[in-house]
């Protein structure tokens, strides 16, 4: 009798993913406590997903745009609008199931505000949302065969095993990171009376795991517009760098698995308050960063692939089992130099600020690696000589294209690529032009996608003696091209170990023209 020793192997298998662009598009009116519009200089939005429903073949996502507005007023000085849109979009996904593993992203790709009149603006917006789905798999693989003999002698089996590695998601966490931090003005600029714009970017951020922690550090890059305190008082701003390091305790997590870890803001606070003097020079820095952490585990295992017996006729089921293994893992950088030149370049007296979005428009598999096709959009806020128009802003798009290495790709292969912005610098250079200097962070995970014969049931029967003895006992054979010493073993009722030792191998490689002496094993 026979019986498998399985082993059961709990996989994360990647089923597809879909696409949706929407449209957003509403007007709001400017409430009759601020100014007249007479000139929009920033605009700003976050995307943020209230909830994610799978239905019968389509994911639900309901969220919405928050936006903020900074123009300049009919009287010349500087205000801030702020709104809301929501939306609701289903998603088809063919195949999609209850309790398949959904996870979105949401990009916005563009945002628009427009002036309608001087009391009436317009905010359009085109938002990418990407569903990825994956499903939960549990295969259950012979590793060995247990003899365990009802009468007579026990079967004489011969096994042949293949070695597998198998990438499996052993854990899938999110959590958050809190940054807090107090940022005093410099002793050359004047108090706040209050704080027009703000914004908050994160810079250079890695993340790695140890036993029993997620280690998290990178820059949080803040920008701050304000009115200066007091009559005729300029608009000021500041920029400041805040470095963060820290630990988010994950009990499951190990130093060796491979992790694919997005990092994003999703609250931010700035606020003035006064110093120790009762002064208005201080100011609270509040964020909260989410971590979306899965982690691979590779394991290596031997499967058995085939059996036979010298003593018994065996009748195998076979299957076929998916696995994916870990192709690569590569964190490469991306970096650009270019010129591009600013409007009103004779009135610019600095730049005060720049920030840049990276955006992936194509992926494409080449020879040995992943090409990579995007755009770099950079916002360049600079002060101008103009005392009407003190503060204007330049978006310009630089196109990029990067070649991540990955040996051994092809279009079978699941590539989940994470990009960033690592540093950014917009200096003048005189003319008008501005050198805008910058690196991408390209963290790419190559996941292979591997298929194996494996044995899921066994039955033993008697040897047919009439058959085995019409097999000659000695055979002279010439190796054939596609033959193994396994193949020919199985196929001549003998074994690997008595084919070498008849015939005075040293190793189990074969080439085809070889000619083997074959003695039938009979136990």
């Amino acid at each position: 009798m026979l019986e498998l020793v399985k082993k059961n192997i709990h996989m994360n298998r990647w089923k597809g993913n879909a696409t949706s662009q929407i449209t957003l598009d509403d007007d709001f009116i400017v409430p009759d406590s601020m100014d007249d519009v007479e000139q929009i200089i920033l605009s700003s939005g976050e995307i943020t997903m209230d909830s994610v429903k799978n239905q019968a073949e389509r994911v639900v996502v309901r969220g919405k745009m928050d936006f903020t507005i900074l123009y300049r007023g009919a009287e010349g000085g500087l205000c801030t609008l702020s709104g809301s849109i929501n939306f609701e979009e289903p998603i088809n996904v063919p195949g999609l199931d209850e309790k398949d593993l959904v996870s979105v992203t949401c990009d916005l790709e563009d945002l628009n505000a427009g002036i309608i009149n001087s009391r009436k603006l317009s905010v359009k917006a085109i938002v990418t949302l990407q569903v990825k789905v994956e499903t939960l798999c549990d295969v259950d693989a012979a590793v060995e065969v247990d003899t365990k003999p009802t009468s007579g002698d026990a079967p004489s089996i011969e096994t042949f095993r293949k070695k597998v590695d198998v990438a499996t998601v052993a854990l899938h966490h999110k959590d958050t990171f809190r940054i807090k931090d107090t940022i005093s003005l410099s002793g050359n600029k004047p108090n706040i009376d209050h704080i027009l714009w703000n914004e908050m970017i994160l810079r250079g951020v890695t993340t790695r795991p140890t036993n029993g922690k997620m280690m998290l550090d990178g820059e949080l890059m803040g920008f701050i517009i304000y009115q200066g305190e007091g009559e005729n008082a300029p608009v000021q701003w500041m920029e400041e760098s805040i470095p963060f390091s820290g630990e988010i305790e994950v009990p499951d997590v190990t130093e060796d698995m491979v992790p694919v870890v997005t990092v994003r803001l999703i609250h931010k606070d700035i606020e003035a308050k006064p110093d120790s003097d009762g002064e208005m020079r201080e100011i609270d820095v509040d964020a909260v960063l989410e971590l979306d952490m899965k982690l691979y585990k590779e394991e290596s295992m031997e499967l058995l692939n085939d059996l036979y017996s010298t003593n018994r006729d065996l009748t195998l089921q076979t299957g076929e089992a998916c696995f994916d293994k870990i192709l690569t893992k590569n964190m490469s950088k991306c970096k650009i130099v270019e010129k591009i030149t600013l409007e009103q370049a004779d009135r610019i007296l600095q730049i005060c600020h720049s920030e840049g979005i990276v955006k992936i428009d194509d992926t494409e598999v080449k020879e040995d690696g992943l090409h990579v096709e995007g755009v770099l959009e950079v916002k360049i806020l600079y002060m101008t000589s103009d005392d009407k128009q003190p503060i204007q802003c330049a978006v310009e798009d630089i196109p990029f294209h990067f070649l991540i290495e990955a040996p051994g790709i092809n279009d079978s292969t699941i590539c989940q690529l994470n990009s960033g912005l690592e540093q950014l610098s917009a200096v003048m250079i005189g003319g008008g032009n501005v050198e805008v200097k910058a690196t991408i962070s390209l963290d790419l995970l190559a996941l292979q996608p591997v298929c194996e014969q494996i044995i899921t049931g066994v039955t033993d029967s008697p040897m047919d003696l009439n058959k085995l003895q019409k097999l000659p006992g000695i055979v002279g054979y010439i190796v054939q091209p596609g033959d193994t010493l396994w193949k020919i073993a199985k196929k001549f009722h003998t074994t690997v170990d008595t084919i070498m030792n008849t015939n005075g191998l040293t190793e189990s490689t074969i080439k085809p023209g070889d000619r083997l002496i074959l003695v039938k094993e009979v136990s």
